[in-house]
């Protein structure tokens, strides 16, 4: 018989009857329970697995293909969630790119003399990053924005040798626990700012009471987690640095075509979410850290992860790139190092990089326009609906919004399945993130939301809360 028709399975030569022989003699064993003699006959399945029947490749692939279909994505339904990770257009071209072998295989860029494409991508991200954010510094990459502010929090304890940190109470839950996990093992305490009842903004009465020279840092989230815009950034900045603290800012990427850059507020250091610049939302992830800072060597030389700098040939005629400032990093000082936060999401920088490109200046107003207008038109929409509150809070809001369902009587997850049912993705439950808001959702409206969209989802609501959801759901279909 031929060898390979007495191949036990098809994808592991190593079963071959023969070889496993083999193999056993050369390590001294008679049988594969020797393998396993240090472990209790108490604790060994005494059955054969309960397997179904092997299937052929392409009853696998039906049977998977199958599954798949009961999922349904942003391409099959409108969906309102964003709060970290959001739904945006990826042109093709990006896709395209990144797909190539030579950035899909590329890692770290140890040896730069063979790695230039790949450094020359990340540097032209740092690039495109500096002049959005407009800061002079940034790093490439981090894993997310809970991650880079986790860092950023111990970065700034490092160069000021405080240990206090002062963020905002409508912070994003899951990036303040994530702080939480970096501060306590650093010592770190963190402080949340009460915010201003009407509108949400950082009371700075409350940060005039609580900033002191024990201060490292005063973060803010602009837009916040619930969408408004902080108007008293210049202020917060002010006072910030009048007590020797830092000035950190965290943004999305896609206001700052229409919102003043961190830099012209003279943030320290800016962290961010890049995920809605060529990425997927992937089932959530991975995504991409945006951290950046001014040009201070003090502040430089303590800020994690990897930046990719410029260069030249010896005889000056040839540019080139190369890692730089590496000695903050663990492949070089080991526990010295700044971070070990060594690994990046290059492939990621590297989408966002493509989609910057594409945009350009006017393509970055274009879009931040685009988005602040279809969020505000759906706001104003669902705010006509009968006893739903939208927003809570009376500010400017770009991308998210908060809708209560207080006086409608319904709880957000009742609605949510409702409105699924409706073919249509809901908004964040955040009611047990802040009690306070009562029953209140957060959704999200971005470029790729038609105005009809838009109106079903206003008109599944009102058919939902007049407990017409069953005729809505016939209508809309």
């Amino acid at each position: 018989m031929n060898i390979l028709e007495k191949r036990s399975h098809p994808y592991i030569p190593n079963s071959l009857p023969e070889i496993k022989q083999e193999m056993m003699q050369e390590i001294g064993i008679k049988s594969i329970d020797e393998l396993y003699a240090d472990i209790s006959q108490k604790y060994r399945l005494k059955k054969p697995l309960n397997l179904p029947h092997a299937l052929s490749e392409f009853e696998v692939k039906r049977h998977v293909e199958a599954l798949l279909s009961k999922n349904k994505t942003c391409n099959d339904i409108p969906v309102f969630l964003g709060a970290g990770c959001w739904p945006h257009y990826v042109p093709a071209v990006v896709r395209e790119i990144v797909q190539r072998s030579e950035l899909v295989t590329s890692y770290t860029p140890y040896q730069p003399e063979i790695s230039q494409g790949m450094l020359q991508a990340l540097f032209e991200y740092q690039s495109m990053i500096c002049e959005l954010t407009d800061m002079d510094i940034v790093n490439c990459s981090m894993y997310d924005w809970a991650s880079a502010l986790g860092e950023a929090a111990r970065m700034a304890t490092r160069i000021t040798g405080r240990k206090e940190i002062l963020i905002p109470k409508l912070i994003h839950p899951e990036r303040a626990v994530t702080l939480q996990v970096y501060a306590e093992p650093a010592g770190i305490v963190t402080e949340k700012l009460v915010y201003d009842k009407e509108n949400g903004q950082i009371n700075t009465d409350d940060l005039k009471g609580k900033i002191s020279n024990k201060t490292a840092a005063v973060y803010i989230e602009n837009p916040s987690y619930l969408g408004f815009i902080e108007e008293q950034v210049k202020e917060i900045s002010r006072e910030a640095h009048a007590h020797g603290a830092l000035f950190i800012v965290g943004v999305d990427p896609t206001s700052l075509g229409i919102l003043k850059p961190p830099g012209e507020y003279d943030a320290d250091i800016v962290i961010g979410e890049a995920q809605p610049l060529g990425n997927f939302m992937n089932f959530g992830g991975p995504l991409l850290g945006i951290f950046a800072c001014r040009d201070d060597m003090n502040i430089i030389r303590q800020m994690p992860g990897r930046i990719i700098g410029m260069t030249t040939t010896q005889d000056s005629s040839k540019h080139g790139f190369c890692m730089t400032l590496q000695t903050r990093e663990q492949h070089i000082r080991r526990e010295k190092a700044t971070s070990n936060i060594c690994s990046n999401e290059a492939l990621c920088a590297v989408a966002s990089a493509v989609h910057m490109a594409l945009l350009g200046p006017e393509g970055f107003r274009e879009l931040g326009e685009t988005i602040m207008y279809k969020a505000n038109y759906a706001m104003q929409r669902i705010s006509k609906i009968s006893r739903v509150k939208a927003p809570i809070f009376n500010s400017t809001h770009f991308k998210e919004f908060t809708v209560n369902f207080d006086e409608a009587g319904q709880s957000v997850e009742e609605v949510n399945k409702k409105l699924l049912q409706n073919q249509i993705h809901g908004g964040k439950n955040i009611s047990e993130e802040f009690p306070e808001f009562g029953e209140t959702a957060l959704f999200c409206v971005t470029e790729i939301h038609s105005k009809n969209e838009i109106e079903r989802l206003a008109e599944a609501l009102t058919g939902i809360l007049e407990g017409k959801s069953d005729v809505q759901a016939s209508k809309l279909g």
